[in-house]
């Protein structure tokens, strides 16, 4: 429960960048886009999340520029790409100065993959599903 209590205490205290992300991707609804906030995953909290195409978008501020950060990141986001997801990055200028080609970039990453299916692909098909009929 500790997760949840966190994931709810950082969509309250979303960064300005972060904030004026938000706002913008909700609009992406219209085009069937649903992110998420703050949404744990695999021990990582993720900026905002779009399941159904299992894209990732991170706001980063001025810390990640550095090596070590950096480096965590990759890892970050080499982790996530084994889960099928891709991951784009847009550091704060970005967020502030160009919002809508961020958001364009962000739309167009997302509906140039596949809907992902909701059921798990590591459960075995039902019993007899698949196999030849005598």
């Amino acid at each position: 429960m500790a997760i949840i209590a966190k994931a709810r205490a950082m969509r309250k205290a979303l960064t300005p960048a972060e904030a004026r992300l938000w706002v913008a991707l909700r609009r992406l609804r219209a085009d069937g886009l649903h992110f998420r906030r703050q949404a744990p995953l695999r021990g990582y909290f993720l900026d905002f999340f779009c399941w159904s195409r299992g894209v990732v978008v991170e706001v980063d501020g001025g810390s990640h520029t550095s090596q070590n950060r950096a480096r965590k990141d990759r890892v970050r986001d080499a982790v996530l790409a084994r889960e099928g997801l891709q991951t784009l990055r847009f550091d704060n200028l970005a967020v502030r100065d160009q919002l809508d080609a961020v958001v364009a970039e962000v739309r167009a990453a997302c509906l140039a993959r596949p809907t992902r299916s909701p059921l798990r692909s590591d459960h075995p098909p039902p019993q007899g599903e698949g196999e030849a009929m005598a």
